[in-house]
């Protein structure tokens, strides 16, 4: 027979703190830019008539527009962009709260994207001599080949770790009373990281209703506006991401995004496009939960304000 002590957690933090676990990206990072030396920095203020020491001034070691040092920054951006869609912010910088169930899919996908970082670096190895040399051109005397290791191995990297945010267990033997406390402030950082969800929920699902409702009613010269699958399908994303990650903190977001979901049920972008009538319906429908997210949006600040403890901005 079940017991109270065997109930699921009920409080969305709770539910929170039982089925996430923290997360933490780390890249190492060649960095492209270099301030100039004291002596540097008198010249270019002579020049100038400056007083040396309230110039700030800075050289640029590498071309970042070049193409491979862009596929370099791709990979980057890539992993990033992941870690950020299957994760909640969290209200400790650089840490993100990650299902239970995506950490062995994450850790894949992420092994993926630094055996990818690694394989771009390669590349980009192989075109050291030609940035280092239209360096050499571009800054003059600002060159120093010092500033340029003999090997990029090792200048790019990618990471991760999943450090424990709960209080120590040693605690409880060896202090109590701070054990409690820390608990209780774990337990106000899942509160916040409820409404940083929420909030980050709530914004990007306005954002991309308003965008749809206004590619499906607006016009251009008399002629309805162009809109791309992606209006639709990023909507549709949303939804996945929305099923996976939502700690069911708010019953009117979720009423709003299923009522979403039925509007959209059965109308590609294709359709869309061909049906006018089609086209009117649904862009009228859309409006009004457009209204209603707006509503939230406008009343957000007073319910932040309402809930001790609770941020409205994070990782």
């Amino acid at each position: 027979m079940s017991t109270v002590l065997d109930a699921p957690p009920s409080a969305p933090s709770e539910r929170l703190q039982a089925t996430m676990t923290a997360v933490r990206l780390s890249f190492t990072w060649f960095g492209t830019r270099k301030t100039l030396s004291q002596e540097q920095k008198a010249e270019a203020a002579d020049a100038f008539g400056a007083d040396g020491p309230f110039l700030s001034a800075g050289k640029k070691l590498l071309d970042t527009r070049n193409p491979r040092f862009r596929l370099v920054t791709s990979v980057r951006s890539q992993a990033i962009s992941y870690w950020k869609s299957v994760s909640l912010p969290y209200p400790e910088p650089g840490l993100r709260l990650l299902p239970h169930a995506g950490i062995q899919p994450f850790a894949d996908r992420m092994t993926h994207y630094r055996e990818n970082l690694r394989q771009a670096v390669r590349v980009l190895e192989s075109s050291l001599p030609e940035l280092r040399a239209q360096a050499r051109e571009r800054l003059g005397r600002l060159y120093n080949p010092a500033d340029y290791p003999e090997s990029l191995t090792g200048e790019f990297d990618l990471t991760w770790e999943f450090p424990s945010i709960e209080p120590p267990d040693y605690l409880k033997q060896l202090a109590p009373e701070l054990y409690e406390r820390e608990c209780q402030r774990v337990r106000g950082r899942f509160e916040e990281a409820v409404a940083l969800a929420e909030q980050a929920f709530l914004e990007e699902f306005a954002k991309l209703v308003t965008h749809l409702t206004e590619r499906l009613s607006g016009d251009d010269d008399g002629q309805p506006k162009v809109f791309r699958d992606s209006a639709v399908e990023n909507l549709r994303g949303f939804f996945d991401r929305f099923r996976q990650l939502n700690v069911r903190s708010n019953d009117q977001l979720e009423t709003l995004v299923q009522q979403t979901q039925d509007i959209l049920e059965g109308n590609p972008a294709r359709a869309l496009r061909q049906h006018d009538t089609l086209r009117e319906r649904v862009a009228r429908r859309l409006t009004g939960v457009q209204a209603a997210l707006d509503g939230m949006l406008v009343d957000r600040p007073r319910r932040s304000i309402l809930r001790p403890g609770r941020v409205t901005e994070g990782g």
